[in-house]
This record gives structure tokens, sequence and C-alpha cells, in this order.
């Protein structure tokens, strides 16, 4: 996909990744803007540097994806490319509260099937869309220190593949923005070893935008910020039990003899 004269949509985009993505995309000559976040006047900061449109969006509430999805059409006619990018962690595992498995579920996986269902009756009209959703490195390995976020991820990464295989010859594309740790507040302020053990190696925001432009430009499925990665998944795919103990080791090497923190 080329990006000048489009129109795209980025949910979670006032900070990190979906700050980065819009500052990085609106480079390339953008016809429309439409910047999306809980963060109103975060949004709509960036709206104003960038000349798009904000609104306020719960992505675990369908009824504001829908709404979002309409104001971008009224506003630019239809709707090129749209960014499920808002995402969240909790750390813990079964013992997690149904609260927060319900939470972290709304917002890492239920919000892309929400998207998926506002912008598809119009871009399978005309043969002509394209998805992007920010998924993780955890999709396709795992998180130390959090099932709820490895589950949820996973899921995630799994319904984009469905929507590849089965609306690709009816010209809709798909990609999934991978990274391991980005250099956000949701990494840098990360006060549990399983999560902020990922500041070693990660990249700057900007640096994730410029991937994800590079990985639209290739109509690549799986945008892989950090190459290691995909190395790792072959290794998964390659060897499964040799893979979860060397995971094992490395958790073991994460919590430490003290246990998680």
């Amino acid at each position: 996909m080329n990006l000048k004269g489009k129109v795209v949509v980025i949910t979670g985009g006032a900070s990190g990744i979906g700050r980065a993505l819009c500052r990085r995309f609106a480079a390339e000559g953008l016809r429309g803007l439409l910047i999306a976040d809980r963060d109103l006047a975060g949004a709509e900061r960036m709206a104003g540097e960038l000349q798009g449109l904000a609104l306020p969006a719960d992505v675990a509430v369908e009824a504001d994806l829908q709404r979002l999805v309409q104001r971008a059409v009224d506003a630019f006619g239809q709707i090129d490319l749209f960014c499920s990018n808002a995402g969240i962690i909790i750390p813990g595992g079964e013992e997690a509260s149904d609260a927060d498995w319900q939470r972290i579920w709304g917002v890492n996986v239920q919000a892309h099937v929400y998207a998926a269902r506002a912008v598809l009756p119009a871009m399978l009209a005309r043969r002509e869309g394209y998805l992007l959703q920010t998924v993780s490195a955890a999709g396709l390995l795992t998180q130390i220190g959090s099932a709820p976020y490895a589950v949820t991820k996973h899921a995630a990464l799994a319904f984009a593949e469905w929507l590849a295989v089965t609306y690709g010859d009816a010209g809709i594309k798909v990609s999934c923005l991978c990274p391991q740790g980005v250099r956000t507040n949701l990494l840098l302020n990360a006060q549990w070893k399983g999560f902020s053990f990922l500041a070693e190696g990660s990249l700057e925001p900007e640096q994730v935008a410029e991937e994800a432009v590079r990985g639209l430009a290739e109509e690549r499925f799986l945008i892989l910020p950090h190459p290691e990665v995909a190395e790792f998944f072959r290794r998964k795919a390659a060897d499964y039990d040799r893979w979860l103990r060397g995971m094992r080791r490395l958790q073991a090497k994460v919590q430490g003899a003290g246990g998680e923190s």
C-alpha cells in the first residue's frame, strides 16, 4: 500500500506506537486521518498537529468503533486503512480476576472484531481495503509473567490470519505489527520483571512506525520491527519442546531466585 492520498483511522493514537504511526503515516501525504483514543485531549493534540480529526473511543465498546468509522466516512468518503492499535497489558496468570481477563479480552481481541464488522462491508463492496493490527511478538511467542497478554495476543493474531485467508481474494489486505519491547510508557513504567526485561533491545516507537510503513508498502502479513522474532518463531515451530525449555530458562533468569516482582 502506498499511503499517499489514503484515508487512515488509528486507534490508541494519542501516545506510544499509535502516536508514532500517526506522525509517520501523515508524512506520506494522507488525504484524511482520524485519531481515536480514550485520551481525547491527547488525540486532539495529535489531530491539531497533523490536520486530522480526533474522536474519543473505548475500543472495547462496539458502538464507539461504529461511531468513529461513520465519522471517518462522513468526513472523507471512505476508509482505506484501519489500524487497530490500542492495547493493554495485565500481569498475572490463571489467578488473574475474571474482570481483568474480560477487560484485556475486550481491548486486545474483541476490538479487532468490532473494527472488522464496522469497516469490512464497505471495503468488500469496493474490493479494496487494508487492516493493520498491532499484535506484539507475544502473539507469535508468549509473554513471561502475563497469561492474559499472551492469550489475547495469540487470539488477535489468529483472527488476523482468519481475515487474511477469508477475504484476501476479495481485495482485503491484512498485516500484523509484532514488535517486542518498545520504549513507550507501558514499558518504561513497568514495575514487574516479566515485562520490564524487554527494555533491553527495545526500539523507539518511531522505529516501529518506520517498519510499519515498509511492511505496508510490501503488503507483508507479519511486520517484525525486531527481525530476531522471525528466528525465534522458526525455532518454536521446528522444535516446540526445545523452545519451551528455553523459555523456562529465560523465565527463571528474568524472575530470579526471589520470584516475580
